[in-house]
């Protein structure tokens, strides 16, 4: 997906590509020849190379900050997939790693790119909707068990998470970012339909400074998987957005509701691999011109951990049987 975006980008070009694997198995060198970059044995050899500027850490969720950190000491700007690790403590070493080398990080969440969220943010940017009283924001999706079993490091506490952390956090991150701040959560999880050390399952009610409340859920068990959906609601109007696009909204009692036409039935909800390298271009994009605009990227390294912190609470909630206060620090 990566090296598909950067593909599209005019001033950006894929150098070369290392894996944390074993190098002998070849995968690094096929997917080098098949994109015509280098194959480096290693990440020092990768980082070592001048005509590497920004690095795009793709290795499984619990080594993000490990990778990441070397990375930025080396100078390297840094684009990190989702989540920005599992813990908050490694995202943190992450941010600060970042910070004392000057270079920038951004954290895959390409939905913000998406032009549904552009609309809706800038619909709420608008005052449209009024006071925002609620949300939800709910990934239905299926993977199989074959899915878990295709590597090792799925389905782990300590290198993946469940489908939360894995697949559910592009909507907590965009729910965060419409609704501001969350303050409580009150959660429970299940393992339904797969053999796995991680939640298949998660269900969250959460409270949000301003007041508003909201529900998050989300499930790789939900046969055959449905579109990834945001709704928000105010005092004032009502915007639902599924897959990135707007389909319905409503201004006021007078105003009626506008519908579009559902687009793509499945996509991304059954097979990861669906997933469009427009949103994650953009971002990449941002990132870089963010580099030569002196600016932080649109979506940072704290935005990144924003949205880790409710996915931590919600797996604390649901193991404490307790509601989980966020502190939001740091920032």
């Amino acid at each position: 997906m990566h090296a598909a975006a950067i593909a599209t980008l005019p001033r950006a070009r894929l150098a070369a590509v290392t894996d944390v694997t074993d190098v002998a198995d070849g995968a690094a060198a096929a997917f080098a020849a098949a994109r015509g970059c280098a194959a480096e044995p290693g990440l020092d050899q990768l980082l070592a190379r001048p005509d590497v500027d920004v690095v795009c850490v793709c290795v499984p969720s619990g080594l993000h900050a490990e990778v990441g950190v070397r990375a930025a000491r080396a100078g390297k700007h840094l684009v990190v997939e989702k989540p920005i690790d599992v813990t908050l403590a490694a995202a943190d070493r992450l941010i600060e790693a970042a910070r004392a080398a000057g270079v920038a990080l951004t954290v895959i969440s390409q939905h913000r790119f998406d032009p549904g969220l552009i609309e809706l943010k800038r619909l709420l940017g608008d005052g449209a909707l009024g006071r925002l009283v609620l949300a939800e924001a709910s990934t239905k999706w299926y993977r199989t068990q074959a899915y878990y079993d295709s590597a090792g490091w799925r389905g782990t506490w300590a290198m993946d998470g469940g489908s939360l952390m894995n697949q559910g956090i592009h909507y907590v991150d965009l729910l965060r970012w419409c609704m501001g701040p969350v303050t409580e959560v009150t959660a429970v999880c299940a393992t339904q339909a797969h053999q796995v050390e991680v939640e298949d399952t998660a269900l969250a009610i959460v409270g949000f400074g301003s007041g508003a409340v909201g529900t998050i859920l989300s499930s790789t068990a939900a046969y055959p998987g449905f579109p990834q959906r945001l709704e928000i609601t105010g005092t004032d109007g009502t915007v639902i957005v599924e897959d990135g696009r707007i389909v319905r909204r409503a201004f006021g009692p007078q105003a009626g509701a506008s519908e579009a036409e559902a687009i793509g039935a499945l996509g991304a909800a059954a097979d990861p691999a669906a997933i469009e390298v427009a949103s994650h271009a953009a971002q990449i994009a941002d990132l870089l011109a963010a580099i030569e605009e002196g600016r932080a990227p649109a979506v940072d390294g704290q935005a990144g951990r924003d949205a880790l912190e409710i996915v931590r609470a919600v797996y604390t909630s649901a193991r404490t049987g307790a509601p989980v206060r966020l502190t939001g620090a740091p920032r």
